[in-house]
């Protein structure tokens, strides 16, 4: 089995707002998230946002941060879904100009995080699709999308940009909204260094098997690229601990990245709006630390014989004595 490597979007750390209320925790200074971050047991990585963490004028300051906590910089997340700029789409804009700032924008993050030895910029364009019928124009808006990660992805080969989908929200409708959805756009892109990023909690959302998924993006030629975790109950980006709705889904899933060969980061995109989000994020690590104890168990070939046969009675067999012994 591999050996696990944690991440976590810093913002996890900082003051989480949503519809309703502007903040759930405090507002926290950069240097006060990554302290945060490295007091959590098991994280090595975080990922940064564009523009709310880091800037052109800023670089040296997040080298050092990175230094000081010992963290390794995951990837750029370039903001196109906070920014009002970007609130009626961004490389899908009617408008042209805002068309041209969302990859000019994404080039400079790419920049930046080559700068800073990041190889991965992924890109969540949330206000990318759109609301009502006869709204869109969805031949030309896909076009344009196309158009935009294209000539983002052949500005530089030597970062990877991965197109993280989710099914709606902040839109009713995204184009990226499915693993297939974003798949078939990254290979109409056509570029080496153009991948997915599945979100778990997104995924469960578009009511997909995430094993299957992430099965889906390997027969594609490894077009997974980077891992966010979460949970929910299917119905919204709940944004919930690990593990705490979807148990066995996440025993399949993990198993499938480890016969894929997936080597990235399980990164943590949590936003744990009510807890302490050092102690939920700490409580994820745990979770896929013990899903991952239970695989070893059970081991690749035990599963692998199940899968051959096919059968359910054999799955369950399997699933209730990896989790509460032969006894149970």
């Amino acid at each position: 089995m591999p050996q696990d490597r944690y991440a976590v979007i810093i913002s996890n750390f900082g003051n989480r707002a949503d519809r309703f209320l502007s903040g759930y925790g405090e507002d926290r200074r950069l240097a006060q998230l990554f302290e945060a971050a490295a007091r959590v047991e098991g994280l090595s990585g975080v990922e940064i946002v564009g523009t709310w963490h880091i800037t052109p004028r800023n670089v040296d300051e997040i080298r050092a941060l990175l230094e000081q906590y010992n963290l390794n910089l995951v990837s750029i997340i370039p903001d196109h879904f906070a920014s009002q700029v970007y609130s009626r789409g961004a490389f899908t804009s009617k408008d042209p100009a805002v068309r041209a700032r969302a990859i000019a924008d994404t080039k400079e993050m790419m920049d930046i995080a080559a700068e800073l030895g990041c190889d991965l910029v992924n890109v969540w364009n949330g206000q990318d699709g759109y609301d009502y019928p006869f709204q869109a124009d969805y031949l030309e808006e896909r076009a344009w999308l196309v158009e935009g990660l294209r000539a983002c992805a052949q500005y530089r080969g030597d970062v990877r940009l991965s197109l993280e989908y989710k099914l709606k929200e902040p839109r009713t409708h995204s184009y990226l909204g499915t693993v297939t959805g974003a798949l078939l756009t990254a290979l109409e892109i056509g570029s080496p260094n153009v991948g997915v990023t599945i979100d778990v909690g997104h995924a469960l959302m578009a009511y997909e098997d995430v094993g299957e998924s992430i099965a889906i993006l390997k027969r594609a030629g490894d077009k997974l690229f980077h891992m966010h975790f979460n949970d929910n109950y299917r119905l919204w980006d709940d944004d919930m601990i690990v593990g705490s709705v979807h148990t066995i889904e996440y025993l399949e899933l993990l198993y499938w990245l480890d016969r894929t060969g997936y080597q990235g980061y399980l990164s943590l995109d949590q936003y744990p709006y009510r807890e302490d989000p050092e102690q939920a994020i700490a409580e994820s690590i745990q979770w896929l630390r013990a899903f991952r104890r239970v695989l070893d168990r059970v081991g690749m070939e035990r599963i692998g014989e199940v899968l051959r046969v096919g059968d359910a009675t054999s799955a369950s067999r399997l699933l209730r004595e990896a989790m509460w012994g032969t006894a149970a």
